[in-house]
């Protein structure tokens, strides 16, 4: 297991080198203008796949399946065999693989042409197995050679051709051979495996999961007695994990069952796929469910401590180690399968930048929502206002955030949007603001004015959730219809229902002080002040002669008749 997951960790370092090689290639220019290099003659390849340890175990295993023993013999080298027929000697190694010789997975076989340099053999020789005799084990080599087209392949060493008699009457016996009747045994076979294997592959695995079931059973009711502190964190993961955990044993527990009863080689192969899909799948279900387990119980925690603001950070590193464990989870299972998700990935640095630009929202959004977990402007269950929004957030996610409107709504925004506007959170709010402005009437006298400011002022001194400091009340100014009063407090309360309640007693209190002090609150209104007109005066250097009268008609004595007559009413 530690092997392959180096092996993938491996695949993945070289898959991030060759991404950013490519990229780095291609923003070089050409060296002439638009022209294209002229293109070279692929090199030549081995059709059988045997350029890498792992594609010749590989096909070795296929050809011996399809008991094809003229193309199985093509992967062992028998140049130091003179007079060896090679299908002979391709079925005698099938036989003793069989009863009792292990093959590496395909995880831990090398895709390098080069092979594994790093395992302390020669550059040119690889271990892709081993049988269990009754001496001990004896290492499978293979070497890698040139072929006649000039390709190098990797065969089966002359030195393990070599020993193949020896190892035929030395290696284990097999149990299924020795407990199967000869028509399960050699009579009917299934892609190329006699049905009695298939039968014992079927009751090991069940043998497999009913152990592991009662070992876990009996470990973990051993953890609860010695540990009997109800809702602990250790049992949450255990029984969070249990079945995952016993999936993964007993897909372990198969692979080593299967070889000690001496399973045909063929249908250990096929297996092993299968129990290491089910491997890297169950393991990713335990970590996947401790996740969940841990990220439950430190919401607990943080909830009963009042850490409210940890709880949106819980929430996104936990769905942050979702995303990265079902990607790995999809690429170990996909190089189980025999897929090269190595060449595939570095394939799409070719298109690198198309998916940059692609993915640039993606990015964005991922970029806005580290930064409303590490910042935390914001928290679920804040009572917050963006833009034209607003109302209690519900979820913040990788992608999104969710939040729940006055209107009952659910308005989902990007957090890349979201990151980028103003953010008004009403529930970090440690105090609110009491600033009302009282218009009272002109008929307000000085000496009212000076008792009723100082009656509010009392007001708010003597009231135990309004701040002492500032408790101001000001005749601030002379308004068009009003004298304007301003107050300036603050109220310690917890939340906007509770200030509510102390803003409408002090309302009431200030109208019963305004009434007190014998004054009202103004209205709208306009004054109209009619006089009469006393004309223009008429200058004393002026000489009373020379003064024309005005002429005389019946008009102008009917109006002049009129004016007077108005201006003895006014």
């Amino acid at each position: 297991m530690t092997s392959s997951v180096r092996a993938l960790f491996r695949s993945l370092i070289v898959v991030a080198t060759m991404l950013v090689a490519s990229s780095a290639f291609a923003q070089i220019p050409a060296a002439n203008g638009n022209a294209t290099p002229p293109a070279q003659p692929a090199p030549p390849t081995d059709p059988l796949g045997r350029e890498t340890p792992a594609g010749m175990v590989a096909g070795f295993i296929g050809a011996a399946a399809e008991q094809n023993y003229d193309k199985a013999a093509q992967y062992l080298d028998l140049s130091q065999e003179k007079n060896a027929w090679g299908p002979s000697v391709a079925q005698q190694l099938q036989r003793i693989l069989d009863r009792g010789g292990v093959v590496f997975s395909r995880l831990r076989l090398s895709d390098d042409p080069a092979g594994d340099q790093d395992d302390g053999l020669a550059p040119d020789q690889e271990k892709f197995g081993l049988v269990r005799t009754d001496h001990g084990t004896v290492d499978l080599l293979a070497h890698r050679v040139e072929n006649k087209d000039g390709v190098k392949i990797w065969l089966v060493s002359p030195r393990t051709v070599a020993d193949l008699p020896e190892l035929s009457r030395t290696v284990v016996s097999s149990w299924v051979d020795k407990l199967l009747p000869y028509a399960l045994r050699d009579e009917y076979r299934f892609a190329g495996v006699p049905v009695g294997h298939w039968l014992a592959v079927v009751v090991l695995a069940l043998l497999s999961y009913a152990v592991v079931w009662l070992i876990t059973g009996a470990l973990w009711w051993l953890v609860f007695r010695l540990r009997d502190r109800g809702d602990s964190r250790i049992r949450r993961v255990l029984e969070a994990s249990a079945m995952p955990i016993r999936l993964f044993l007993a897909a372990w527990m198969l692979r080593v069952a299967m070889v000690l009863a001496g399973v045909a080689i063929v249908a250990r192969q096929h297996m092993n796929s299968v129990t290491e899909v089910l491997g890297w799948m169950a393991l990713s279900w335990i970590v996947w469910r401790i996740v969940d387990a841990l990220a439950a119980f430190a919401i607990d925690r943080m909830t009963l401590r009042g850490r409210l603001s940890m709880l949106s950070a819980v929430n996104f590193i936990r769905r942050a180690v979702k995303f990265a464990l079902i990607a790995f989870a999809l690429i170990a299972g996909l190089n189980t399968l025999g897929y090269n998700v190595t060449a595939g990935l570095a394939a799409l640095g070719i298109g690198g930048i198309a998916i940059a630009l692609g993915a640039q929202k993606t990015i964005e959004h991922l970029v806005g929502s580290l930064t409303l977990v590490t910042d935390q402007p914001m928290r679920v269950g804040d009572f917050c206002k963006f833009g034209e929004t607003m109302g209690t957030i519900e979820d913040i996610g990788m992608r999104s955030t969710r939040i729940r409107t006055l209107d009952r709504t659910l308005v989902t925004v990007p957090n890349g949007q979201l990151a980028a506007v103003q953010i008004e959170n009403y529930s970090r709010r440690d105090k609110f603001w009491f600033h009302p402005i009282l218009d009272l009437r002109y008929e307000t006298t000085p000496a009212q004015m000076r008792v009723l400011t100082a009656s509010i002022r009392q007001l708010l001194l003597d009231h135990p959730k309004v701040d002492n400091d500032p408790a101001r009340v000001r005749f601030i100014a002379l308004g068009a219809t009003s004298l304007r009063v301003e107050i300036f407090s603050y109220v310690h309360v917890k939340n906007a229902d509770e200030f509510l309640e102390v803003q409408e007693e002090l309302f009431l209190r200030i109208m019963e002080l305004v009434g007190e002090a014998g004054s009202g609150f103004a209205l709208p209104s306009q004054t109209l002040y009619v006089a009469r007109d006393r004309g223009v005066a008429v200058p004393k250097s002026v000489d009373a002669v020379d003064v024309a009268p005005a002429p005389e008609n019946d008009q102008g004595s009917s109006y002049s008749a009129a004016a007077a007559a108005a201006a003895d009413r006014v």
